[in-house]
């Protein structure tokens, strides 16, 4: 997982609540037994309309995703966060998330970004007014700043995925950060012990 601490750039408004992972990405995508290409099947569903906002080129290269409340429920799928990610976004702004999917965002470094849903509406209308608009996601800060509109709001985030996302950690970093306290304590360890 990469580190993250800032992350800058224009927003896609998808003006849409509970937003499952399904819609995300259909159960079709999950018989990949790679983990790249998912991009294809974001939202392929709702891409056949030619009027969803993805569809739309003034919102081409944006990389944050500016959705409604009850982000990624459904299912448990990392696929989501995947095909999210592949697709070019490095974060989600909503009022509320699934807490499964907003676990497996932590873990795979797309940072879940919970503002009130006042904020959501405005960088909606922004976005929309301007599509040019630039947002700016702080990581080491918590907040969320769209200058040219007057926007910013502070989000939470927990201690230790605040430093999971700082550091690049993934689960297997996060123990390797202890690599010299397991050393120790095998070295320590009785013999008699199972060594697998």
């Amino acid at each position: 997982m990469r580190a993250v601490h800032v992350i800058t750039g224009r927003g896609v408004p998808l003006k849409r609540s509970d937003v499952d992972t399904d819609q995300i990405i259909p159960a079709e995508w999950l018989k990949r037994v790679e983990r790249t290409g998912f991009e294809k099947g974001l939202f392929s569903t709702w891409r056949d309309d030619r009027d969803f906002v993805l569809n739309d080129e003034r919102y081409a290269g944006a990389s944050i995703l500016v959705a409604g409340p009850s982000f990624g429920v459904g299912s448990s799928r990392e696929h989501a966060v995947w095909a999210i990610q592949q697709g070019g976004f490095d974060a989600v702004i909503a009022p509320s998330f699934s807490d499964i999917f907003r676990n497996n965002c932590t873990k795979n470094g797309l940072v879940p970004v919970v503002v009130a849903q006042a904020t959501v509406e405005a960088l909606w209308a922004a976005i929309e007014a301007d599509p040019t608009t630039e947002i700016t996601v702080d990581v080491e800060r918590l907040t969320i700043e769209a200058p040219a509109a007057g926007i910013e709001a502070a989000f939470p985030l927990d201690p230790q995925t605040q430093e999971r996302f700082l550091g690049g950690l993934d689960d297997i970093g996060l123990t390797m950060a202890h690599a010299r306290q397991i050393d120790d304590f095998e070295a320590t360890r009785p013999a008699w012990l199972p060594t697998a």
